[in-house]
């Protein structure tokens, strides 16, 4: 199985890393012709305006969505964003999952936080019953999920953190910034 990160901009490396950490190949996607023979796709967190200026750029956002069709991608954070059918911002977006989108719900760099979070799906695939250590920089909240999408994880007041519809995966948090390999893990279950 070979998955792709999108490495225009943002922490790409770092979820490179956890996907090899879990002995899955993992290839950087920059150009259309870097889609093919992937299982699935990683979208990053970093800057959703600078990721879709870029990807249109590139001449990346038709294949990405078409792509996005009939395979799995998970977008965190500004990923997520990206993904996301609203951000409420004038912006380029992939328009794939259904979901409303505020950016930086949480407040500026120095509003960061952690906590652990209560994943159902984590636990029935990992059969473990810790709870998920979640890293949240600039963080946007997933603030409604339409149609098939399902929420994953809210936080204790709620804001949902987490979210799937079919094959797309959407988060928060930035689970590349962990040493728990449990979510790039559930993520290349849905690519399979």
């Amino acid at each position: 199985m070979k998955i792709g990160v999108l490495a225009l901009q943002g922490d790409f490396s770092e979820h490179v890393s956890m996907l090899k950490k879990i002995g899955v190949e993992a290839v950087e996607v920059r150009l259309p012709k870097h889609l093919d023979g992937l299982s699935g796709l990683i979208i990053p967190g970093g800057e959703s305006t600078t990721i879709g200026k870029l990807a249109v750029a590139y001449d990346l956002m038709e294949p990405l969505r078409e792509f996005g069709k009939t395979h799995a991608i998970w977008g965190t954070c500004a990923g997520a964003i990206f993904l996301s059918k609203d951000a409420k911002a004038d912006q380029p977006l992939l328009g794939l999952m259904d979901i409303t989108v505020q950016r930086n719900a949480f407040g500026r760099q120095v509003d960061s936080f952690e906590t652990d979070l209560d994943i159902e799906e984590l636990k029935k695939a990992s059969d473990t019953d810790h709870p998920y250590h979640a890293v949240f920089i600039r963080a946007p909240i997933i603030e409604s999920v339409h149609g098939q999408t399902k929420v994953l994880s809210a936080l204790e007041d709620g804001r949902i953190v987490a979210a799937q519809e079919g094959h797309l995966l959407a988060t928060s948090f930035h689970p590349e910034l962990t040493d728990d390999t449990r979510f790039h893990q559930y993520f290349v279950s849905l690519a399979g």
